[in-house]
C-alpha cells in the first residue's frame, strides 16, 4: 500500500525536493504552502492573511477534505526562512514576527494536524537548527523561533503531548542546507559542509518506512556534514 504523507512547506526548496522524492516512490503526497506544488497529489494553499488560529482552522479543515477519511503515515514540516538582526536593529520586531510565522506557526499547525490525522505509529518531523541551541545575537528572531520548535518537540514527545499512540516526533537540526538560495547568497562557502537536500529526503523516507531506524521519540537530530558526508548526532 502506498504511503500517504504531508509536506508542510511543499513549495520551498527542501519541500519541493521532498515532494519530488516521494512522488518518485509512488507515494501519495499533499503539499501545504502559500502556493500550489503541481507535482503533489493534493494541495492545501494557506491563507496568509489570517492569524494563527484562523490559519490552523483553515489548514486543518482542508487537510480533512483531501485526506478523505484516510490516516496519514508521516507529516514533514520543512517550512521556514531566515532573517537577521539584534534587538537594536530597525527590523528586529518585524523580522521576529516573520520568523515566528514561518517556523513556530507552521510547526504548531503541523502538530495539530498530526494529533488528528496521523496514524498510530506515524511520524512527525519538524525543523530546528544547530545554531539555535545557543544564543543567536545576530539573528535573535530566528533563534527564538527555532528554539521554540525544539521545545515543542520535547512537549509533543511526552505521554500527554497529544500525538496518536505510538507516533514519534523527531526534529532535524541542520547547520546549512545546500539550497540554491544559500549558494546564491553565500557563494564563497565550503559547500562540502552543507547538507544536501537529497540526504534529508532519503532520511525522511527511511524513517517513514522503517520505524526501527528512528531515533527515540522527541529526538533533536543534528545533521553534520563534513567533506560531503552527513552524519546524525543526537543532541
Amino acid at each position: 500500500m502506498s504511503q500517504k504523507v504531508i509536506v508542510y512547506g511543499g513549495k520551498g526548496a527542501l519541500g519541493s525536493t521532498l515532494v519530488h522524492h516521494f512522488k518518485s516512490k509512488a507515494w501519495w503526497v499533499c503539499s501545504i504552502d502559500l502556493t500550489e506544488n503541481t507535482e503533489a497529489d493534493a494541495n492545501v494553499v494557506v491563507d496568509s492573511k489570517g492569524d494563527l488560529q484562523e490559519q490552523a482552522k483553515q489548514v486543518k479543515d482542508d487537510v480533512e477534505k483531501v485526506a478523505n477519511g484516510s490516516k496519514i503515515d508521516a507529516i514533514y514540516c520543512v517550512a521556514g526562512g531566515w532573517a537577521g538582526g539584534n534587538a537594536k536593529a530597525d527590523a528586529f520586531v518585524k523580522n521576529t514576527d516573520l520568523m515566528m510565522k514561518q517556523s513556530i506557526w507552521t510547526s504548531v499547525i503541523s502538530a495539530n494536524i498530526a494529533a488528528h490525522y496521523l496514524k498510530e505509529g506515524g511520524l512527525l518531523t519538524l525543523t530546528g537548527a544547530v545554531p539555535c541551541l545557543e544564543g543567536t545575537s545576530g539573528m535573535i528572531g530566528y533563534g527564538l523561533s527555532k528554539a521554540a520548535v525544539h521545545q515543542l518537540t520535547a512537549s509533543l514527545a511526552q505521554e500527554k503531548g497529544g500525538l496518536p499512540s505510538g507516533a514519534v516526533v523527531q526534529t532535524i537540526l541542520p547547520v546549512t542546507l545546500d539550497t540554491p538560495m544559500n549558494r546564491k547568497f553565500m557563494p564563497d562557502s565550503d559547500f562540502t559542509t552543507w547538507t544536501p537536500m537529497s540526504y534529508v529526503a532519503e532520511l525522511f523516507s527511511t524513517w517513514t518506512e522503517d520505524a526501527a531506524v528512528r531515533h527515540p521519540n522527541g529526538s533533536l537530530v543534528k545533521l553534520i556534514t563534513t567533506d560531503g558526508t552527513t552524519t546524525q548526532v543526537l543532541v
